[in-house]
């Protein structure tokens, strides 16, 4: 338990840079004062840093005087674009923005782990490498560094990351660290369904694209429950619809807008085929043309198993074999990019508090954490970086 006692020295650093960092929010890749934040606590622990990377993500290094491995350690730090209704002192300052996903505390636990490292670097071997990384909603700013060397061209070339997420559905104490695929590919399309306008009173006269999207919209949620296996999981989900402006007008045009998840190749493949067959064959059946955009956002998130075994024994020693639990999400994260380059495992640590009133979701205008799970990921990763370095 050595990680978890120097993990609470930290502790009440971790909730000051983390209040900070959330009362003053950036986004997608422009986060100019937060990567001035990092950058400033790491140059003055010693690491080597590289700035500028994905326009503000640093990489900053550690090395050993004894020869060793070189594990990478991933933290994003943008927030997103909500008005946040949350009544705390530490409330965003920022109008319209806000850390509705717990990369503010992903940045502190970042710095606790470039603390704890540095403070006990005699004990290990090789190289450390830190990657802050802007641009995890939606921009893939992952990607970005990998293409600009943050893994094997910018300081030792790593052999294997870790990360981890904040998360608001297990509870504070309780970890997950599964091997095998744990988040789920991801793409964003657009579907223009272009008919012909008219009167309300004259449908007879136009085209209505209005009742071809309606039925599209039925139809794809038939792919899940009719064209992909039950035991395979994956998601179609329509998130916007934009048509008209009057009560009385049939338009000539609808945009409809969503998403595609899933697990497996074979089954994305599945799906992206039956969107277009589908919006075609609804079209056509319609007399509306059709134009179909399909977006990849990123890959499925799959973890190594050497990996995943050096967090578990990780948090088996920190929460014990039975708070350790299997979990995966639908949900999205270019952390791929960096598992499709190394091997590595990507966890999730319990930040939820009901007693408290903390149990809102990520991405919800009421989203905050229990910071008591922060210095649990501090100790989880440094124990598991430690672990891999050969820590005496």
């Amino acid at each position: 338990m050595k990680w978890m006692d120097r993990a609470n020295s930290v502790s009440q650093q971790l909730v000051s840079w983390r209040r900070d960092l959330h009362m003053y929010p950036e986004l997608g890749l422009d986060l100019v004062r937060t990567a001035g934040v990092v950058e400033a606590e790491l140059g003055r622990l010693g690491y080597h840093l590289q700035t500028g990377i994905a326009k503000t993500g640093i990489v900053a290094w550690l090395t050993s005087d004894r020869p060793g491995p070189c594990l990478l350690l991933r933290f994003d730090m943008d927030g997103l674009p909500l008005q946040e209704e949350n009544d705390i002192p530490y409330k965003s300052r920022h109008p319209g923005l806000m850390h509705a996903c717990g990369h503010d505390g992903h940045v502190a636990i970042g710095l606790g782990v470039a603390t704890l490292l540095a403070r006990h670097q005699a004990e290990w071997s090789g190289s450390v490498k830190l990657m802050f990384q802007p641009g995890e909603e939606g921009l893939n700013g992952a990607d970005v560094m990998v293409q600009e060397g943050a893994v094997d061209r910018i300081g030792p070339a790593a052999d294997m990351a870790l990360a981890l997420h904040l998360w608001n559905e297990l509870p504070v104490g309780q970890v997950s660290a599964v091997t095998g695929p744990v988040m789920a590919s991801a793409e964003s399309w657009e579907c223009i369904i272009q008919g012909q306008g008219a009167h309300g009173a004259a449908p007879h006269l136009g085209i209505d694209p209005m009742v071809a999207a309606a039925q599209m919209i039925l139809a794809w949620q038939t792919v899940i429950s009719r064209n992909v296996n039950p035991q395979q999981a994956a998601v179609l989900s329509v998130g916007s619809v934009h048509a008209g402006e009057a009560f009385n007008i049939i338009p000539d045009r609808v945009t409809l807008r969503g998403t595609l998840r899933c697990f497996d190749e074979p089954v994305r493949q599945l799906l992206l085929r039956r969107v277009r067959e589908i919006a075609q064959g609804i079209g056509t059946t319609m007399g509306c043309s059709v134009s179909l955009h399909l977006d990849p956002l990123s890959p499925t998130l799959v973890n190594d198993p050497r990996a995943v075994a050096l967090v578990r024994r990780a948090a088996a020693e920190l929460v014990g074999e039975d708070n350790i639990v299997h979990m995966r999400t639908m949900g999205s994260e270019d952390m791929a990019f960096v598992h499709r380059v190394i091997p590595g495992c990507y966890a999730f640590v319990g930040s939820r508090n009901a007693a408290a009133g903390l149990v809102h979701g990520h991405h919800n205008p009421r989203f905050d954490f229990d910071e008591a799970a922060m210095p649990l990921a501090v100790a989880l990763l440094t124990a598991a970086a430690a672990d891999f370095m050969g820590a005496n």
